[in-house]
């Protein structure tokens, strides 16, 4: 899509029931979000349980069930996280996002937060009320920069766990800035594992600090990195179009919302350990003309039975 780099996975936590963030209790089944790919000239087919196979280490899982998120299932709670490191221009683009917040169902609440010097600042918790979430976005004034993912952690970690999906939208360059900050960012692999125990789905939009043009090139890359593999670990998608700001916001906010209406609840049989753990899995269609997107590790509790400790002999 316009010549962008894009990096996409995704995942879907899915229950027989309700969806909740909240850990299943142990020997239920593992629950998952997955999205159905891109669909450019036709609309997205309706899958069943019948057309995905769920794999963990090579070996085929029994699945459960596969609910469509749409109808009175479409129940969604997504954060615009702002990383306000920048103070670039941005007008056009909150002008996109105010759309895009907009132009959300009925069924879905947003919520607004900010990124300042590395922590994360709460604006509006996810509400239904529209006015109410777009008078909350303000546009980037700069500050320090740090690492935005110890606030994207941050925020994962405060969220409720309730019967509705979350997903974030993250606006930032991913920059470590800490001297000696490599491909490996502690933080954005632990904001990763936040958001794989508790089911939430980040995409991120690479937005650039003032100072892009004379900054190292090299550090840029690493943060848009970092911003993509968080997203495609998660089961979002990262976008960005070289390293200044995009020109527009609003393609990419309608492939989000593209995804977002193609959601599934997938509830699988998974193996589990002795101890509770993330587990890597691969969710793929039987389908030759279906990509589904899913997250690369899933929360998988310890078994009953593993976790119980020999008895003592008399």
């Amino acid at each position: 899509m316009h010549q962008s780099l894009r990096l996409t996975l995704l995942v879907s936590a899915c229950s027989l029931c309700v969806w909740a963030q909240s850990s299943p209790p142990a020997g239920s089944p593992t629950r998952v979000i997955v999205t159905t790919g891109h669909f450019y000239s036709r609309p997205a087919p309706v899958l069943t349980a019948n057309d995905l196979i769920v794999t963990q280490t090579y070996e085929p899982l029994p699945i459960a069930n596969l609910t469509p998120l749409r109808g009175d299932r479409a129940d969604l709670e997504i954060f615009v996280l702002v990383d306000n490191c920048s103070n670039c221009e941005a007008g056009t683009q909150f002008a996109d996002l105010r759309s895009f917040i907009n132009s959300q169902p009925s069924s879905t609440k947003v919520g607004v937060a900010y990124i300042q010097e590395g922590r994360l600042t709460m604006a509006q918790q996810p509400t239904q009320n529209r006015e109410q979430a777009v008078q909350a976005l303000n546009t980037p004034t700069g500050n320090k920069p740090t690492t935005p993912f110890n606030a994207l952690a941050d925020l994962i970690r405060s969220w409720k766990p309730d019967s509705s999906r979350h997903a974030v939208l993250m606006i930032s360059n991913g920059i470590d800035p800490t001297p000696g900050a490599g491909p490996q960012d502690a933080s954005a692999e632990a904001a990763i594992q936040e958001a794989q125990r508790a089911g939430v789905t980040v995409y991120a939009i690479y937005h650039p600090s003032a100072d892009y043009e004379t900054a190292d090139r090299s550090r840029i890359y690493t943060g848009q990195v970092q911003l993509a593999h968080v997203a495609i670990e998660t089961g979002g998608e990262a976008y960005f179009l070289g390293f200044g700001p995009l020109p527009s916001l609003r393609p990419f906010l309608a492939d989000i919302a593209d995804h977002l209406a193609n959601q599934y609840l997938l509830e699988f049989l998974a193996k589990p350990g002795e101890a509770s753990e993330l587990q890597e899995i691969n969710v793929k269609s039987k389908l030759s003309d279906v990509e589904i997107i899913a997250p690369s590790r899933v929360w998988v509790e310890a078994s009953a039975v593993a976790g119980q400790k020999p008895a003592k002999r008399p």
